[in-house]
């Protein structure tokens, strides 16, 4: 008995000791492996700070170019002064200013801003732009920065129109490419209504309140942003979720300046700029619906104070208008009178390339040269072209076909008797129609060639369409932004008509002056 009690202490000593040995082991092993995980987690903040700092270096000190939208406020628009302003503008400066680079802002429509991705012109694109499966194939998008969705509204005196199920047999506006235009097209079928696209968020609130469309289907937050602007319309639907927004890049390229967007966003939101940026547009509110914010109106500025804010930006597109039509007629001038020799030539060579030019130049859309001079060109050359230079090539070389045959036209005018008496009087070809024939057909081409400046000066304002900074463009970023759209139209109207007529004065005063009879 007493042998197994010594034996049985014995037992629970053994058992006792293995039990501390193998609690000793499990408490090593969890310290060890409380030290891996740190050492893990230690590598990976590691990791993070040395990407980090690797992006600030690859993209510090470099200039980017980022193309954007016109016309979408809050995310983007200009205020009273012509800066670019908005969401995403403030966004971008800040993120650049955080990582050591600077952007250059390239305003142009949201279908060209991604003309200008694709084609090279821009590093990259940052205009309210969902992030879809089907853009995703084709670019690279940033982390998420604004979570959207879709909103309907309708002119604020309309009370026939409560929700979608009242659409039937009429037509909705949505914006090209936007969110609002996809759910619109969506639910077309399902509600029976008709989708009209447009370029402009300005134009598709004129559109509903004139009539001519029954409802607007936008990105919520614009139309709130519109609504609190005095846009006369008011919102008759929740909310829709939709698509978040990013920032774009072409796939696989400019990889480091991605990397630095996406380090400082995180940045902004870590530090709370990124919601006073949202704040400042949409109100306190911001971060979980705009659409509380809607309500709120500004007061409505006077016509005349309207006038005052919007002269700068106006001047300065008259300006510019000005300028590259003066350029592109000096251009087109000499095309028109060295084709038009061409053209009635007796070299049939010479006559047929005067020919071939004024037919494909004349047969072609103005804006179709615009978009290949601007677009097109860069990448087939792999190399960018300056706004200025594609719209003096676009102008010039379009007017320079018409002044061709005013040229021909001119000239043939001119007495075939004139031409041989001339020879008769042993002056050669060139002889006779410097001293005989181009003299009076200068007196006779000379209305013409004025009216087709007139014709270019107005032709200018296609160029709005590739972002060139002329009258009609600024008067698009100005009511982009205060949704005034028919006081600032005709503004721009009377801006117009005085250049024109003033033009038309001095060149008169020219034609007298050359051509005195």
């Amino acid at each position: 008995m007493h042998i197994e009690k010594k034996i049985g202490a014995v037992v629970m000593r053994r058992a006792s000791q293995w039990r501390m040995m193998v609690g000793m082991m499990l408490a090593l092993l969890l310290c060890v492996a409380g030290l891996g995980s740190l050492g893990v987690s230690t590598a990976n903040a590691a990791e993070d700070t040395a990407a980090s700092t690797e992006n600030v270096a690859a993209v510090k000190g470099k200039t980017f170019k980022v193309a954007t939208d016109t016309t979408f406020a809050p995310f983007e628009f200009r205020d009273s002064s012509g800066q670019m302003v908005g969401i995403d503008m403030d966004m971008l400066r800040a993120i650049a200013k955080d990582q050591g680079f600077t952007v250059e802002i390239q305003s142009l429509g949201f279908n060209a801003a991604l003309q200008a991705l694709s084609s090279g012109q821009a590093d990259g694109v940052i205009a309210g732009m969902s992030i879809t499966d089907e853009r995703k194939a084709v670019y690279d998008f940033s982390d998420p920065y604004f979570q959207s969705g879709v909103q309907m509204a309708i002119a604020k005196n309309n009370d026939e129109i409560k929700g979608y199920e009242d659409l039937k047999g009429k037509t909705v506006v949505a914006k090209t490419g936007a969110e609002g235009e996809a759910f619109a097209k969506k639910n077309a079928k399902k509600y029976g209504y008709t989708v009209k696209s447009v370029d402009q968020s300005a134009t598709m609130y004129e559109m509903v309140k004139s009539g001519n469309a029954a409802a607007v289907v936008d990105d919520y937050p614009v139309l709130a942003y519109g609504i609190a602007q005095g846009n006369g319309l008011k919102t008759v639907t929740p909310k829709v979720p939709g698509a978040s927004y990013g920032f774009a890049v072409n796939k696989g390229q400019n990889e480091d300046l991605m990397a630095a967007f996406n380090t400082g966003l995180a940045h902004l939101k870590e530090t709370g700029e990124y919601d006073k940026i949202l704040a400042k547009y949409l109100g306190e509110d911001s971060t979980s619906s705009a659409a509380s914010n809607a309500n709120a109106s500004s007061t409505k500025k006077s016509f005349i104070d309207l006038a005052a804010d919007s002269f700068p930006a106006l001047m300065t597109g008259l300006k510019n208008t000005l300028l590259i039509t003066a350029i592109s007629f000096v251009i087109a001038l000499v095309l028109g009178i060295v084709l038009g020799l061409m053209r009635v030539s007796p070299n049939p060579v010479l006559a047929w390339i005067a020919r071939v030019y004024v037919a494909i130049f004349r047969g072609t859309p103005i804006l179709v040269w615009a978009f290949f001079f601007y677009f097109g060109i860069p990448q087939l050359i792999g190399h960018s072209i300056n706004i200025w230079v594609a719209g003096a090539l676009t102008l010039s070389l379009n007017s320079g076909a018409y002044l061709v045959e005013i040229v021909r036209g001119a000239i043939e005018s001119v007495n075939k008797g004139q031409m041989e008496g001339a020879r008769s009087l042993g002056l050669n070809y060139g002889q006779a129609m410097r001293k005989v024939i181009l003299p009076q057909a200068v007196k006779i081409g000379t209305p013409a060639i004025i009216n087709q400046l007139v014709i270019m000066l107005k032709d200018s304002s296609l160029l709005l369409a590739i972002g060139f900074g002329e009258l009609l463009y600024q008067a698009q970023q100005i009511y982009a932004a205060n949704f005034r759209v028919t006081e600032t139209l005709l503004m721009v109207g009377v801006i117009y008509f005085v250049a024109i007529t003033l033009l038309t004065w001095l060149a008169n005063i020219v034609d007298r002056r050359m051509n005195k009879r």
